[in-house]
């Protein structure tokens, strides 16, 4: 595919790090509830290989997928890594034996993160790391992040991080993790109907900071909107691929991770950055927010 084809180029601020703006998340190729081994391991090997064939430079991942899963197959997929290819991972949380999802911010904890993805992913030094704040993904919880952020930046300056994100945060711990260091984009849960982070975006774009919305078709099951789907029959597309245009028809700094563990989802995610949408049919898109769970 061709760099229209993708969305189009982003440069992260203040970084020699550019993508396509439909990138590829690697979730979904951990075991089921993101535990374990996938049921097919060769499968999710040709999922990676075929998207980086398609063009696609953005990968985003965590080492607590699976946990060390979905690290150890993009290794074993990729490795050695193409040129260009730009790897975003996250902090901030752990997976226990019983499969919960428990918080992990110490700064033993962050370091010991750091190094966990290191290894998993055969690398001197990781691109981006985001800290991600656990909580409700639909309201994000207030309060100081700056001991976690100053962990990042101290890491940093060591050489093991090369850039700093954040990801599952609202506008004032961006604007404190802004006091310590320089971030370079936010990840947050966004779509169609879940418009909670709208002024946001506004402002990061002004910024020439990236945005990642994930679940970007919704929670664990797909959006569900008469008008989604009346639009999709009009323009011969999937609702999901309309969802995904739409995002990128929203502002120019958001990025897309679909995940997916299968090939034909994955050529089905990334034509996304094919599809225009009239201003009409925008207009339609953005009169769903608040009619459907996001």
């Amino acid at each position: 595919m061709s760099e229209a084809t993708l969305g189009g180029r982003f440069s992260f601020p203040g970084t020699s790090l550019t993508v396509h703006r439909v990138g590829y998340g690697a979730m979904q190729l951990a075991g089921p509830g993101v535990w374990g081994p996938p049921k097919d391991s060769d499968g999710a090997v040709t999922v990676l290989r075929e998207a980086v064939a398609a063009g696609v430079n953005h990968i985003d991942t965590s080492d607590y997928y699976g946990p060390h899963v979905t690290n150890q197959i993009i290794k074993q997929a990729l490795h050695p890594y193409p040129a260009g290819l730009i790897i975003v991972t996250k902090l901030g949380a752990r997976r226990p034996p019983d499969r919960s999802w428990q918080p992990a911010i110490s700064p033993q904890e962050l370091t010991a993160g750091i190094h966990d993805n290191l290894r998993n992913l055969g690398l001197d030094a990781l691109d981006i790391v985001n800290y991600r704040v656990m909580g409700s993904i639909y309201d994000p919880e207030e309060g100081s992040i700056a001991e976690q952020v100053t962990v990042l930046a101290e890491l940093r300056r060591k050489g093991l991080i090369r850039h700093i994100g954040l990801s599952n945060v609202t506008a004032a711990q961006v604007a404190e993790a802004q006091t310590i260091t320089d971030i370079v984009c936010v990840q947050n849960n966004y779509n169609v109907a879940h418009r909670h982070d709208d002024a946001l975006i506004d402002d990061l774009a002004r910024q020439g900071i990236a945005y990642v919305p994930f679940l970007p078709l919704g929670q664990f099951s797909p959006l569900q909107s008469s008008t989604l789907s009346s639009i999709a029959g009009r323009v011969g597309a999937t609702t999901m691929k309309v969802a995904l245009a739409w995002l990128l028809q929203r502002s120019p700094n958001i990025l897309l991770i679909p995940g997916t563990s299968s090939v034909a989802h994955l050529r089905e995610n990334l034509a996304a950055g094919q599809l225009t949408l009239s201003q009409e049919i925008l207009a339609e898109l953005d009169g769903i927010a608040g009619t459907v769970a996001g």
